[in-house]
C-alpha cells in the first residue's frame, strides 16, 4: 500500500510527543512493506543538514509554510502577531497547494494527515478534492482552542472570549471538510470533538497512541538510595515544571530529580536550581539516552497543568517498568491507575505533588519488583498492535471510498 503522511512537524524538528507518534508510525508502516512519504514543514533557513534525518526507505517533502514565522518560533512573538499567523493559517491556500501538487504526482492509496497547524489547516480539503481517502490522527485540542491547551482551572470562557472560539471552531470544521476516519489516541480528546460538534460526518475510533520498543539492562541500584524521579518534557508553564521544582524543594525526603528537555522557562530552572545539588539539568536528550535515564529512575514525574491527550513519554516509561506520578488531567487517567503502575494527583496541587513522592517513596521496594507487571499496563498499546490496528482501519476505509 502507498500511504502519504502529512504533518506539521517531523524531526529535526519536533517539539512533543506527537512527533514521536508519527516517526513510530511511518517506521512500522515501512517494516511491514509499505511505501511511505512524508509531506512536513521546515523553517525557512533551516541550520540542520536535513539529509541525516532521512533514512534509505523514507521520503521527505519539506516545504517552508508563507506565514510570518515558523511554527517552533510561536513564543517569540507577542499575542496580536500571533492572531495574525493563526488566521493566514487558516485561509491561505499556499500549503494547500504544495501538498496537493505532491499528491497528484504521487498518488497514494490513502494520505494520513496528524497536526496540521503552522503548515495550513486547510490541507484537508486538498486532499478530499483529489478524492482520496482521508485519515486525520489528532493529538490535541488545537482545532477547539488556537493554542492547543487548555488549563486547569480555565475550562469556563469568558464572556469576551467566547465568540472567538466560536469563530476559530466554526473556521477549523470548514477547513477540515469531511475525513474518511478521525483517529483519536483517548476517550478524553474524542469527547471534547464530539462535544464542539467535530466531525459528525466522519467515521470515529479510538487507538491509543503505540508505546515504543524498549530494550532496558535492569540496573540495580535503581532501588538503592534515594528516591530518583525523572522529568522528561517541554520546559513551559504549561507542563508544571515549575510547580514540581517548587513541591520538590519542599520534599524533605533523600531523593534526586532529574530534569530533561528545552523550552521558554529554561532560565528559570537555571536560577533556581544552581544551589541545588540534589537537581540535575541535561537538556534536550535523544531516545537513546532516555532510555539511559529510564535505567536508573524509579519514577516518572508527569506535573501537567494542562489537560492532556495521551502523553507518550507516560506509555515510554511504562514500557520500561517504572511506574508514573502524574497529574490526573484529561486523558492521563486512562493511562495511570492509582498503585499499580503510580499513582494520579490534582494538577496543580503542590501539596498533593508532595503526597503523591512520599507514597512513591515508602513503596519504592515494593514498585521496583512490580516492573513486569508495570509493563503488562501498557501491552495493549504494542506498536505491532497500534500499527495493525491502524492498517485495519486503513483498508476499511480504501474499501468503502
Amino acid at each position: 500500500m502507498k500511504i502519504g503522511i502529512v504533518t506539521n512537524l517531523y524531526p529535526p524538528f519536533q517539539r512533543g510527543g506527537a512527533e514521536y507518534v508519527v516517526v513510530r508510525t511511518v517506521e512500522a508502516l515501512l517494516d511491514a512493506g509499505h511505501e511511505v512519504f512524508v509531506i512536513t514543514g521546515m523553517p525557512k533557513n533551516p541550520v540542520s543538514d536535513l539529509s541525516t534525518y532521512v533514512s534509505t526507505q523514507e521520503r521527505v517533502y519539506r516545504f517552508h509554510p508563507r506565514n510570518i514565522y515558523f511554527i517552533l518560533q510561536d513564543n517569540r512573538y507577542w499575542w496580536p502577531v500571533r492572531l495574525l499567523w493563526h488566521i493566514i493559517d487558516a485561509f491561505c491556500t499556499c500549503g494547500g497547494n504544495e501538498v496537493g501538487q505532491i499528491i497528484q504526482s504521487e498518488k497514494p492509496d490513502i494520505v494520513i494527515t496528524h497536526n496540521l497547524k503552522g503548515i495550513g489547516i486547510r490541507i484537508p480539503q486538498f486532499i478530499q478534492k483529489e478524492n482520496i481517502p482521508h485519515v486525520h490522527v489528532a493529538h490535541d485540542l488545537q482545532l477547539i482552542y488556537p493554542s492547543g491547551l487548555l488549563l486547569a482551572g480555565e475550562e469556563n470562557i469568558t464572556f469576551y472570549t467566547k465568540p472567538f472560539y466560536a469563530v476559530y471552531r466554526k473556521v477549523c470544521k470548514w477547513a477540515f471538510g469531511k475525513p474518511d476516519l478521525v483517529i483519536f489516541p483517548s476517550k478524553f480528546l474524542q469527547d471534547a470533538y464530539q462535544k464542539y460538534g467535530f466531525f459528525k460526518d466522519s467515521k470515529i475510533e479510538m487507538i491509543p497512541n503505540p508505546a515504543p520498543k524498549f530494550d532496558l539492562v535492569e540496573k540495580s541500584e535503581r532501588s538503592q538510595g534515594s528516591l530518583r524521579l525523572l522529568f522528561v518534557g517541554q520546559l513551559e508553564d504549561h507542563k508544571g515544571i515549575k510547580m514540581l521544582l517548587s513541591a520538590f524543594r519542599k520534599f524533605n525526603i533523600d531523593s534526586q530529580l532529574i530534569i530533561a528537555g528545552e523550552g521558554t522557562e529554561l532560565p528559570y530552572i537555571k536560577k533556581h536550581i544552581k544551589d541545588d545539588k540534589r537537581i540535575t539539568y541535561l537538556g534536550y536528550i535523544s531516545v537513546e539516552q532516555l532510555v539511559n535515564c529510564l535505567e536508573i529512575a524509579d519514577a516518572l514525574v508527569v506535573p501537567s497543568l494542562c489537560y492532556e491527550n495521551s502523553p507518550t513519554v507516560i506509555y515510554e516509561a511504562l514500557q520500561a517498568g517504572i511506574p508514573v506520578l502524574a497529574a490526573d488531567i484529561g486523558g492521563v487517567g486512562e493511562l495511570v491507575e492509582n498503585g499499580k503502575n503510580g499513582f494520579l494527583f490534582k494538577p496543580g496541587d503542590e501539596k498533593d505533588l508532595i503526597g503523591a513522592m512520599k507514597q512513591m517513596n515508602d513503596q519504592k521496594d515494593r514498585f521496583g519488583k512490580m516492573r513486569e507487571e508495570i509493563k503488562k499496563s501498557v501491552a495493549p498499546y504494542k506498536l505491532e498492535t497500534y500499527t495493525n490496528r491502524l492498517m485495519e482501519k486503513l483498508k476499511e476505509v480504501i474499501a468503502q471510498k
